[in-house]
């Protein structure tokens, strides 16, 4: 399932949880700053837990793939 979504369009070209206008980039500085996905998801009530969750595991793949190989 696709979470992201870029485009020219829609706030410059940032990635952004997909039907929304939110930049991905807002989680992390949430998580980084110690606050919780529950917080970050009260904030940003365009962006579902699903899709919240979605980035943070295609993340998790991603970066496990990258040193298996």
């Amino acid at each position: 399932m696709e979470y992201i979504q870029e485009g020219k369009a829609i706030l410059g070209g940032v990635q952004v949880f997909i039907g929304t206008r939110v930049p991905v980039h807002a989680l992390w500085e949430y998580l980084e700053s110690g606050d919780s996905l529950d917080v970050f998801l009260s904030d940003f009530p365009s962006v579902s837990r699903e899709k919240a969750i979605g980035v943070l595991k295609s993340a998790e793949h991603s970066l496990l793939h990258a040193h298996s190989h």
